[in-house]
């Protein structure tokens, strides 16, 4: 039998159930395995699965089982939700949108008591059966799942928001859009633009930063991007004395994995500058971060390279400054070359001192 296995989220390779689930399935023939989603790429570094586990490419769950479609005579989706209800509904989704019809298996929570497998394919019943009795996790009807799953209105689309708790960060597509104030949440879009938290409070300036979506297809997550207490794995790489990569970062559902390379980032926005911090500190890159102080708590710890230099300006300020460190010094491209980055620093500087007044250098 050749099986694929999709692996989303950190969480599931934080708790070693996705080496476990892996080994496993080895007893019933070929596996290979990929990522589906970013923010499990870290846990899969951490946890030097990356033989394993192919990190290489950025893709959503649903592109990483369309690649083994075709070659694969069983699909494993392997997460482990914040909850077995935003788990099913995350999987209905993934199962949703692939282009191909896949013969998919769902592994939800395991370890948990509302661990679950779910056969996405009914074909596959029997199979997940078996998989469900070896991990000692109960079997759900993927019939009930999606008879449960609220469907968006025509005129006014709504989303709700599975398995949400209040006081938690809302994602959506990677961009913290609000926070939840009941365990009843539904997102509300008029012309694809999110207008509001129906059990939520708005943040305007993500809803500005995220701009038209399609609500239907938008990736949407609550609380912690990762929740493990981890310790990193840092690689220090050799560095070219003679010229330096320097990046520029607006955007923190980018690729931050791109720019492990560079020998130093400029990063705009709090919470950019948070999880691109902790990516980067793995691989032993500083940033500048241009913040405001409006940060929202996106990891349980952030982790950013000793030489990095954060910046935080008066409120609302970060993105006219980006802006101006962008068209000033990188001329509008995203990477530039440099022969001395203290220089670069203080060019920086002295852009923040011609446009305003009151900023302060935080501490590391």
């Amino acid at each position: 039998m050749k099986i694929g296995v999709v692996v989303h989220g950190p969480y599931i390779v934080d708790s070693g159930y996705a080496k476990k689930i892996l080994n496993l399935l080895q007893y019933y023939g070929d596996v290979k395995a990929r990522l589906g989603g970013t923010m499990g790429r870290t846990a899969v570094y951490d946890a030097g699965l990356e033989d394993k586990i192919d990190i290489s490419q950025k893709l959503f769950p649903s592109e990483s089982i369309e690649k083994f479609v075709h070659n694969c005579d069983v699909i494993f989706l392997i997460n482990y939700g914040k909850s077995s209800v935003t788990g099913h509904a995350f999987g209905f989704k993934v199962w949703s949108r692939c282009e191909n019809v896949p013969p998919l298996i769902q592994i939800e929570r395991p370890g948990e008591v509302d661990g679950s497998v779910i056969a996405w394919d009914s074909s596959l019943s029997e199979f997940a059966n078996q998989i469900a009795g070896r991990l000692c996790l109960k079997v759900v009807d993927a019939e009930e799942i999606k008879n449960e799953l609220v469907k968006s209105e025509v005129t006014q689309t709504r989303r709700k928001v599975a398995g949400v708790s209040p006081n938690e960060n809302i994602f959506v597509n990677g961009l913290v859009i609000g926070k939840s104030t009941s365990f009843d949440v539904t997102l509300v879009a008029e012309d694809g633009i999110i207008t509001e938290i129906i059990g939520g409070t708005l943040k305007k300036h993500g809803v500005e930063k995220l701009g038209r979506v399609d609500l239907t297809k938008v990736v949407i997550k609550t609380g912690l991007l990762r929740r493990s207490e981890v310790t990193p794995r840092v690689v220090e790489k050799p560095k070219n004395e003679d010229k330096f990569n320097v990046a520029f970062l607006n955007h923190a559902a980018e690729d931050i994995y791109k720019l492990k390379d560079a020998d130093i980032v400029v990063t705009v926005g709090d919470d950019t500058t948070l999880v691109a911090g902790d990516i980067l500190y793995r691989f032993g890159v500083p940033i500048i971060g241009i913040t405001d102080g409006d940060i929202d708590k996106v990891v349980e710890k952030g982790f950013k390279n000793s030489k990095s230099l954060i910046i935080e300006l008066q409120s609302g300020h970060d993105d006219i400054i980006g802006q101006k460190i962008f068209h000033e010094l990188f001329n509008e491209e995203e990477i530039i070359e440099t022969e001395n980055i203290e220089s670069f620093k203080n060019e920086i500087l002295q852009i923040i001192n011609n446009n305003t007044t009151c900023f302060k250098i935080k501490e590391n």
